[in-house]
């Protein structure tokens, strides 16, 4: 599987066919800044490699899917900020976008993504 690099793509539910905006955090400057500092988020948020999360000094709640090493969803969780995420063993990326979302786009354990490049 190819390494992902820091930057902006698109993710695709393959179920759906619902595509959406996707910034990509794959260095270790960027996974630790994750989502800190925003108000909102566009689309969603992929940190790669990652099995867990953190929401401690986050200003809003998010919707987190833990993702195995074939892009398949494992778990889907709603967090609120100042809260710790249980780590999942096979998990090998996490997926962030705003609370909400995720439902909207059909994410489920069992569904896969896919990351395509920005249009």
């Amino acid at each position: 599987m190819a390494r992902h690099q820091d930057g902006f793509a698109q993710l695709h539910v393959v179920s759906s066919g619902m595509i959406t905006p996707l910034e990509i955090a794959a260095s270790y400057r960027a996974r630790t800044c994750g989502l800190l500092g925003r108000d909102s988020l566009t689309g969603a948020l992929l940190l790669t490699p990652a099995s867990g999360v953190h929401t401690w000094r986050m200003r809003f709640p998010i919707d987190v899917a833990y993702l195995d090493r074939h892009f398949t969803v494992l778990t889907v969780r709603t967090m609120r900020p100042g809260r710790l995420g249980i780590p999942r063993i096979r998990a090998r990326h996490v997926l962030e976008s705003a609370a909400g979302a995720m439902a909207e786009w059909g994410l489920a354990p069992g569904v896969r993504v896919e990351i395509l490049p920005s249009g």
